[in-house]
């Protein structure tokens, strides 16, 4: 499996030189949807396009964006239209685990609509936190909000690997943007996350606390 994805990184980039912006965006739609299509096999090589001048960074970001939400919406509108039971009966031929499925839906569950947007920088549960979050009918403008953020920091990671390689001279290898990708995620990501979602909490329960009793009155005798 792993001499396979490395043929297709190496091959990506003659193929992502040949299909431009429009390849980025069909790739990324693939993996952002419930299709197992490793993201880090896409921005890299087109990174290491970049870096080379072949093609520009911002808009390998829109492309890989926007490819991102298109997956992300199909889950979405999926997991409104057909439900649960779809998933856990077909999701097999997909390649997508039962324990996953439940992973990102109890992970939905536990964190809310901020899920959509911690989820999109988890492995496993990157892809299929979109399905969760439209069995809840979350609110579309929220949706696309927290999926384009989260999305956007985690291709904006693989773009600097793919750049970084690129501008060294180096030949991209898929167990160094694998390396470099979980080094960058528990140095800078994760601890980011943590004060994230602490202060989207914090945030959330002042909301719901009631206002304290007490304050001025108007009294009712005369002067």
């Amino acid at each position: 499996m792993i001499d396979w994805i490395e043929s297709v990184l190496r091959l990506n980039v003659d193929l992502i030189a040949k299909g431009g912006y429009a390849g980025i965006f069909l790739l990324m739609t693939i993996e952002s949807s419930f299709i197992p299509f490793p993201s880090e096999v896409v921005v890299p090589p087109a990174g290491y396009l970049a870096a080379r001048g072949e093609m520009s960074a911002l808009w390998v970001m829109v492309a890989s964006i926007l490819g991102s939400l298109a997956g992300a919406y199909v889950n979405y509108a999926l997991a409104v239209k057909v439900g649960r039971p779809f998933f856990h009966r077909y999701g097999k031929w997909f390649l997508v685990s039962e324990r996953n499925l439940d992973r990102a839906e109890a992970f939905f569950a536990r964190h809310g609509e901020m899920g959509t947007f911690v989820g999109r920088l988890l492995p496993a549960i990157r892809q299929l936190v979109s399905i969760p979050a439209g069995m809840a009918r979350m609110h579309l403008g929220r949706f696309t909000l927290f999926t384009a953020l989260g999305a956007g920091i985690w291709c904006a990671v693989l773009l600097g690997i793919g750049w970084s390689v690129g501008k060294a001279g180096e030949r991209l290898d898929l167990h160094e943007v694998k390396d470099q990708a979980g080094r960058v995620f528990l140095a800078w990501i994760l601890p980011a996350l943590v004060l994230v979602v602490a202060g989207y909490v914090i945030w959330r329960r002042r909301r719901r606390e009631p206002p304290s009793p007490g304050g001025p009155t108007v009294s009712d005798s005369g002067p």
